[in-house]
């Protein structure tokens, strides 16, 4: 009796989702790579990507996602979950009276750009690198 091989739909699904992956893990600067690899921070790391998947299913071109991430080291891990999804990511420091607040601006790179996100987040992806199973 012949036995059938797995189905090519299935293992190139899969090759796509990690391709994928991989590809926009490359997009992270070396430097945050290695703070997120060194310090993964799961939950903080979940939530910007709650809310930057949430941005690119729901936003339209020109519309720009702000948040207020005060801390100097959590403000380097959004930076780097934006730039796993591609998006551009800019900090600027708000003056108000004698106190100073940061704001990330974040927006989708291209007007008209079709964002594909990928299967596999940044979590799920560091979770599988760190237990060895990447």
């Amino acid at each position: 009796m012949w036995q059938l091989a797995p189905t090519c739909s299935s293992l190139c699904f899969d090759l796509v989702d990690k391709m994928a992956v991989l590809n926009a893990w490359h997009r992270v600067d070396c430097r945050t790579r290695e703070a997120l690899r060194r310090s993964f921070l799961s939950e903080l790391v979940n939530g910007f990507e709650v809310c930057i998947r949430g941005f690119i299913n729901d936003s339209g071109d020109g519309d720009v996602l702000v948040l207020h991430v005060q801390d100097a080291f959590h403000r380097l891990l959004l930076h780097g979950v934006c730039e796993f999804y591609n998006l551009v990511s800019v900090t600027v420091t708000q003056t108000k009276g004698r106190e100073s607040l940061k704001m990330t601006r974040i927006k989708k790179k291209k007007a008209g750009s079709d964002q594909q996100l990928p299967n596999i987040t940044l979590c799920q992806f560091l979770k599988m690198a760190k237990e060895g199973i990447w």
